[in-house]
């Protein structure tokens, strides 16, 4: 799996936690070994550039996606193919001030959002309250596993 991590912000992300972090979702969604996937965190201005370019909206976001190949999830018999899975775009300061607001660390928050960017990726959306709750409830249960790997690898 081609995975390319760039911190373009002015703030510190621990790249090699985010490059486990989308692997672990990758696999676990059965994405093919030859998919391509990039993460970007940037600042408030370039996200705010972007979130006017292409939702439209004032202000910085938290996160973006950019699907390309518009790849789903495969399944233990049947990876997807292989393929561009596309950008996965973060503001660290929005998640920051998010993450101040619910009460738990910036990195919790960086987690959270780079799962929620890939899933997007991978054709999930919220706009509807099944939809909400189909990708919510995976969210949840790729961060708890993705925790629980990462407490057995520190052991």
């Amino acid at each position: 799996m081609s995975i390319e991590v760039n911190n373009e912000s002015d703030m510190a992300v621990d790249e090699a936690r985010m490059l486990r972090l989308a692997t672990h979702v990758l696999d676990r969604l059965h994405i093919h070994p030859d998919a391509d996937l990039s993460l970007v965190f940037v600042d408030v201005g370039p996200m705010e550039e972007l979130h006017v370019q292409w939702m439209d909206e004032p202000g910085p976001t938290d996160v973006l996606s950019f699907p390309m190949d518009e790849l789903r999830p495969g399944s233990i018999e049947r990876q997807t193919p292989p393929g561009l899975l596309g950008d996965v775009v973060v503001c660290p300061q929005v998640a920051e001030s998010q993450a101040q607001a619910a009460g738990h660390d910036t990195e919790s928050e960086i987690l959270l959002l780079v799962t929620h960017g890939i899933l997007h990726l991978l054709g999930f959306d919220h706009a509807e309250p099944e939809e909400h709750k189909q990708m919510f409830g995976l969210q949840a249960e790729l961060l708890a596993s993705f925790a629980k790997a990462e407490r057995k690898g520190a052991k």
